[in-house]
């Protein structure tokens, strides 16, 4: 798959994942965001589920191993180059999951991971709009008690 210069954009997945007051930050180890923070996740394979692709991409970069809750956010991320050419095209979706097993541990390419205080996230040099869509997911999680969900896996 060729993510420098795509001839389309390409569709990635990422997950919120709290625990109490914490949310797992992925520190990148590749271009386009190498050394900044960020959700877990990554790109979806040809004929992957969404589903399926975002815990196939959480138990890649950090042993976890979880359960797609709902649709939080749907990103564009557009990244030009000098000359202005379109370098990164990327059509993010971000799920709130849970965890269901694993330990937190670094893999793929995240160089690190990490359970951080939601109250901290002002101290984490973080890919644009993560700080939002980890505030967003907040609140849908409190609505989800109420409101049937976005998205429903496997159907």
């Amino acid at each position: 798959m060729i993510r420098r210069y795509p001839e389309g954009p390409l569709t990635g997945v990422g997950a919120i994942l709290f625990r109490e007051t914490e949310v797992v930050l992925v520190k990148r180890g590749r271009p386009p965001a190498a050394g900044k923070w960020s959700l877990p996740g990554g790109l979806v394979e040809l004929g992957e589920s969404l589903d399926s692709a975002v815990r196939r991409e959480v138990l890649e970069e950090t042993g976890l191993a979880v359960r797609t809750l709902d649709l939080v956010a749907a990103l564009d991320r557009v990244i030009f180059d000098k000359e202005g050419r379109i370098e990164y095209h990327y059509i993010l979706l971000d799920f709130l999951c849970e965890v269901v097993g694993g330990e937190l541990e670094a893999g793929s390419d995240a160089d690190q991971c990490r359970f951080v205080p939601v109250e901290e996230l002002g101290r984490y040099d973080m890919t644009r709009g993560t700080k939002q869509v980890i505030r967003n997911a907040l609140g849908r999680a409190a609505a989800l008690r109420e409101l049937p969900p976005v998205y429903c896996a496997g159907q």
